[in-house]
């Protein structure tokens, strides 16, 4: 059963990083995930020690759904070779990361949804090309869940600036 704690620590990163989509709960569907992705999984949120940057329920949810839906092809994605690259790089890259993520988050106009979706593509942009080489999977994996996710929020949103956001960062990075 996936606790809470880990569903808010995946659906957060998997949003503000590229290839974080590998510390969200996409070992739902699998048998059992390498101890570096374990480890991912548990500990990410703790390496981007935001303040201000939210993301809403319904990112959340939405971007939860996509995950555990990921085919076997995309959760293969999901090696220990990949998810060591990606801890040692979150370890040292966490806090330069949280303060973009927080500082996109206060100079963004609008909504919630609005400062959410800039914020978090803004520094998505900036960091995925530093992301190391093994990773890459799970970048392509991630680039997927968001766009889907990012879609999908734009179909459901009654409130216009919201749709409007959600449509502006679909494409993704």
């Amino acid at each position: 059963m996936i606790s809470s704690r880990i569903v808010q620590r995946g659906a957060l990163t998997a949003v503000i990083v590229s290839a974080s989509v590998l510390t969200t709960p996409a070992s739902a569907q699998a048998a059992e995930l390498p101890p570096a992705c374990q480890t991912a999984l548990l500990e990410t949120l703790d390496k981007f020690p935001v303040v201000d940057f939210t993301v809403p329920q319904k990112v959340q949810n939405t971007v939860l759904v996509e995950v555990l839906s990921l085919s076997e092809a995309d959760q293969a994605a999901f090696t220990q070779a990949a998810c060591s690259a990606w801890n040692n790089w979150a370890t040292a890259n966490g806090k330069a990361v949280a303060g973009d993520l927080d500082t996109g988050y206060r100079n963004a106009a609008g909504p919630v949804c609005n400062k959410f979706a800039r914020s978090a593509l803004a520094t998505i942009k900036k960091y995925a090309p530093n992301i190391p080489a093994e990773t890459r999977e799970l970048e392509k994996v991630a680039k997927k869940v968001w766009a889907t996710s990012m879609q999908k929020l734009e179909n459901q949103a009654t409130n216009a600036d919201c749709k409007q956001a959600y449509n502006a960062v679909k494409v993704g990075w």
